[in-house]
């Protein structure tokens, strides 16, 4: 059975930086693309980014680009998301997903599999 466990949200002001950890267990962990979504108050869950199996592919949703980073442990069974130059707009809960396939044909097919989630809060 699949787990994914997130970690690391919290309460930050605005411009400040957090890093989230999702460690996953159950599964080929390095087969797979990740990706890290995310959920505001009244608001449908959106795709943040995503990484292919093989480090280095990865993808972004623009209102993150350049302030966000997704990156990978394959020997850790754990995937990443660090988070610069916050802004209120990033508050929500932050999840992780495993993929259906590798993610190398460019985009990330989200599975049923759904950690728990982390909350994120940007506020002064």
């Amino acid at each position: 059975q699949v787990q994914l466990v997130e970690s690391g949200g919290g309460l930050v002001q605005p411009g400040g930086s957090l890093r989230l950890s999702c460690v996953a267990s159950g599964i080929r962990f390095s087969a797979y693309s990740m990706a890290w979504y995310r959920q505001a108050p009244g608001k449908q869950r959106e795709l943040v980014a995503f990484i292919t199996r093989i480090v280095g592919g990865t993808s972004y949703a623009d209102s993150v680009k350049g302030r966000f980073t997704i990156s990978r442990d394959n020997t850790k069974n754990t995937v990443y998301l660090q988070m610069n130059s916050l802004k209120p707009e990033d508050t929500a809960v932050y999840y992780c997903n495993q993929g259906l396939d590798s993610g190398l044909g460019g985009r990330h097919y989200e599975s049923d599999s759904w950690g728990q989630g982390t909350q994120v809060t940007v506020s002064s």
